[in-house]
């Protein structure tokens, strides 16, 4: 899998990418993470990349020929399956988005900043809108990175156990059972003896009743679906 990422930021991204799960998914070349400063397609002598809103308005909006000459290169040598753009108005990323985007070859994913982007890219390039949540961050660049992490760990090979992922909340509409380790008491909180009774199958109806019983609390939207 390809994904690559255009923000005015670059900076931002390459962290979550240098550690932990991400890190080692591209070491096993399972993905390939770009990251493009979307100043280099500027024709600006200063890189400028943004200007003031037509009709007026405060802050300011990326510019549409950067963005558009970046996604064209990329376009240009191979086929995209998504252009992703994360912003606030855009569909709620959840798990099933996750699992579906987790299928796909090649993404792009545009990180807006300011105001956002030049509303033509979002009319006639871009193919799909993701939001994390009903709040505003200053860019979009966190948001991609959420995105991709949660993407990235679905690919066969990228976690040690797949099953590991398969079990997460939120794969089958339910929120995880508790988890336990070693010790086995800690000042008198003892781990339930279910547990460690050796019994799988028994184990397993546990863990799942304990799912639907924490979903049914916290969560009992996800039951309706």
């Amino acid at each position: 899998m390809r994904i690559d990422i255009l923000t005015v930021l670059p900076q931002l991204l390459h962290s979550p990418f240098e550690t932990s799960i991400l890190k080692r998914a591209q070491q096993k070349q399972i993905v390939e993470i770009h990251i493009h400063d979307i100043r280099n397609y500027s024709t600006d002598k200063h890189r400028k990349v943004d200007d003031y809103q037509f009709g007026g308005g405060a802050g300011m909006v990326l510019q549409i020929e950067p963005i558009y000459a970046c996604i064209q290169k990329l376009q240009n040598e191979r086929v995209y399956d998504e252009i992703i753009y994360v912003t606030p108005d855009g569909e709620t990323f959840n798990q099933k988005t996750a699992n579906t985007l987790s299928m796909l070859t090649n993404i792009i994913i545009i990180c807006g900043h300011y105001k956002g982007i030049d509303n033509r890219i979002r009319e006639h390039i871009v193919t799909k809108e993701i939001s994390i949540g009903d709040f505003v961050i200053t860019g979009g660049e966190l948001a991609a990175a959420v995105i991709t992490d949660s993407v990235v760990r679905l690919l066969p090979g990228a976690m040690s156990d797949i099953s590991s992922a398969l079990n997460d909340s939120f794969q089958d509409n339910l929120l995880a059972p508790p988890v336990y380790t070693r010790p086995e008491v800690f000042n008198s909180w003892k781990v339930p003896d279910i547990l460690l009774s050796g019994n799988t199958k028994a184990i397993e109806q546990w863990q799942l009743d304990q799912s639907l019983e924490r979903t049914r609390k916290l969560r009992p939207d996800l039951l309706k679906d």
